[in-house]
């Protein structure tokens, strides 16, 4: 399976550490993966994003044009990228933030309150690694435990970071899996 991910929010909403795990998961995996970094002109604030390709084949071309998932953490990003992803794709909205609805009918639309499931865990920075258990439970573009290897190799040094990102990540995840239909 070809996965083409789109991720995108603030600068200081934690796009690109997203993409960059879920990226070092594809290759524990053994898969063929890239990350392409694209920040917005102020940084922490302005609006970024990142593409990831997971394959099991030669990514080709490591651009995302059409891609088959989309995680949206900011009603910009929502309106630059809800075009782009391909029918029958998954997109990922954070409804904490985002009150707009979809416009699309062919595409599978998760909306998940990301910065609410992180307040409630007790730490707003968490939202991202919220985000990206939805994407992982809506796409299986990785495995689960993969990704918890991936975080914990990511940030050996700081086992505190890992003990509180894994179950946000858990909880995006549980949260796809047993809220929406």
């Amino acid at each position: 399976m070809r996965h083409e991910i789109i991720m995108s929010g603030f600068g200081g909403q934690g796009v690109m550490l997203m993409g960059q795990i879920v990226t070092y998961a594809g290759m524990l995996e053994e898969k063929h993966v890239s990350w392409i970094p694209s920040y917005g002109p102020e940084m922490r604030g302005g609006t970024a994003n990142c593409s990831v390709i997971i394959t099991e084949g030669l990514p080709g071309s490591p651009m995302v044009e059409e891609p088959t998932a989309a995680v949206i953490l900011n009603l910009p990003s929502l309106d630059k990228f809800e075009a782009a992803v391909r029918a029958n794709g998954v997109l990922i909205v954070n409804s904490s933030l985002i009150d707009r609805a979809v416009n699309r009918q062919d595409i599978k639309v998760y909306r998940v309150p990301v910065n609410d499931i992180a307040i409630e865990m007790g730490n707003l920075k968490m939202a991202n690694m919220v985000a990206l258990g939805a994407l992982i439970a809506a796409t299986d573009a990785v495995e689960m435990e993969v990704l918890f290897t991936a975080l914990a190799k990511k940030f050996a040094s700081k086992p505190q970071i890992i003990e509180v990102n894994q179950p946000a990540i858990k909880r995006g995840y549980d949260y796809v899996k047993n809220n929406i239909a």
